[in-house]
């Protein structure tokens, strides 16, 4: 859960910067980025729409103290949400010819998910997660993490890991890989997905 929230930090913090980076017209490189942050977008949809109906129901009932917790947290999912239709709503307009318009309209509502997110991001690891490691069982974690799975295309799998990794820092990423993936799919990553996710990342980013 606090390597997901790192990709979303991160991701919604450049996400801004990389929109008004995109001069006016330039279609080619914005389609780049509008991808970028559509799939952002989508990954924050579904792990909030996971805790939505998986985690805010059990921790009521077996923690009652946590309720208060809770709504603000609901809450402040409703809000993200809306900020995330907004998106959705702002995002053709850029993607007809890339005018500038548009484009600031984009960065402005990145802008406000990002402040949200960054709030309910800290407040959900401060007020929530400790209550939640102690109420909920393994095979209730491992529900929360097949709902997220379940949302990534298969073709996008080791770009998805490709981005927790690159939020992990950097001395700790070998130890994610052999505590959280099985052989087989660490064999992967290094065989493949390593490649293909920095090449990915050179195009968003640049080389550097």
């Amino acid at each position: 859960m606090l390597h997901i929230h790192l990709l979303f930090r991160r991701a919604f913090a450049d996400a801004p910067g990389l929109v008004r980076g995109v001069r006016d017209g330039d279609v080619g490189r914005m389609r780049v980025v509008a991808e970028h942050v559509r799939e952002v977008a989508t990954g924050l949809h579904h792990h909030h729409e996971g805790e939505d109906q998986l985690l805010w129901d059990r921790l009521e009932q077996r923690s009652p103290a946590c309720a208060l917790h809770v709504g603000l947290m609901r809450a402040q999912h409703a809000g993200v949400a809306e900020l995330l239709r907004d998106l959705d709503a702002a995002l053709p307009t850029w993607e007809d010819g890339a005018p500038a318009a548009a484009r600031d309209a984009v960065a402005r509502v990145l802008d406000d998910v990002h402040a949200l997110l960054v709030l309910h991001l800290g407040q959900e690891e401060e007020r929530i997660l400790p209550t939640a490691a102690s109420v909920l069982s393994q095979r209730e974690w491992d529900q929360l993490h097949e709902h997220g799975m379940a949302s990534v295309p298969r073709s996008r799998l080791l770009i998805q890991l490709g981005w927790i990794l690159d939020a992990v820092p950097a001395a700790e990423r070998a130890g994610w890989l052999r505590t959280n993936l099985p052989a087989p799919a660490r064999l992967l990553w290094h065989a493949v997905g390593r490649r293909r996710f920095a090449a990915h990342r050179a195009r968003l980013y640049g080389a550097a």
